[in-house]
């Protein structure tokens, strides 16, 4: 299960990594964030957070699964609310 969680983070942080160098998103991800830069940044983090968090439950010691797991909730939570996807508006608004 380690494998797939760090090859999905892995997936998520090239790719993010890929729309921030490039500037450019695919249509279907760029029309659910302001521009594509957030896009970016939203894989990005998400990425590195889920390869953090599978790193971290392989070190030894007592305390490194807690930090990491600690890093990885920043950095999903700075992902969450900085880079957040827009709202979908419905038919009625």
């Amino acid at each position: 299960m380690l494998l797939v969680g760090g090859l999905v983070g892995s997936a998520l942080l090239l790719f993010g990594a890929r729309v921030l160098v490039t500037g450019r998103a695919p249509a279907l991800i760029g029309r659910s964030f302001r521009c594509d830069r957030d896009a970016g940044g939203y894989h990005f983090l998400f990425g590195a957070a889920l390869v953090i968090f599978v790193v971290g439950a392989r070190l030894p010691g007592e305390a490194s699964g807690t930090i990491t797991a600690l890093l990885s909730i920043a950095l999903v939570a700075t992902a969450v609310v900085r880079f957040r996807p827009r709202a979908r508006r419905t038919s009625d608004d």
